[in-house]
């Protein structure tokens, strides 16, 4: 699946299955924020896209979902190294899903993020076809 965003700011997908997820992005200067450490927005984007991956493959063919609010925490800044983030499907319902991302730098947990998805039908049998799987 093409991600633009993803592409963006370097996160690349390692692995994927019904319900986990493993996504990483380095810290590239260009993703600091003022204070030279990495910017809490690539953060949660490493965690969110970790949660949709983590999610897709546990839907039905004809079914899609959507972010309806992650919690972030914050525990140490980022400034060089590769950042992970491992995400596991905590429930998956009819209609909302709970997912879980933790997130690593240099084996030390940095942040820890849980998030809610809504999971529907799209009307648009089109959105479902470029959506794929990740």
């Amino acid at each position: 699946m093409v991600h633009p965003y993803a592409e963006l700011i370097g996160l690349e997908l390692e692995e994927q299955s019904n319900g986990h997820s493993k996504c990483s992005l380095d810290a590239d200067p260009k993703l600091f924020n003022p204070h030279k450490v990495i910017h809490g927005a690539a953060i949660y984007s490493l965690a969110d896209t970790g949660m949709g991956a983590a999610l897709y493959p546990a839907l039905a063919a004809d079914e899609s979902c959507a972010t309806l609010e992650i919690k972030i925490n914050y525990f140490r800044p980022i400034s060089s190294g590769t950042v992970s983030c491992v995400t596991e499907l905590i429930n998956k319902g009819k209609s909302v899903a709970n997912l879980e991302s933790s997130i690593y730098n240099q084996g030390k947990l940095v942040a820890k993020a849980n998030g809610n998805y809504a999971i529907f039908k799209p009307a648009n049998k089109e959105l479902l076809r470029k959506a794929g799987t990740s």
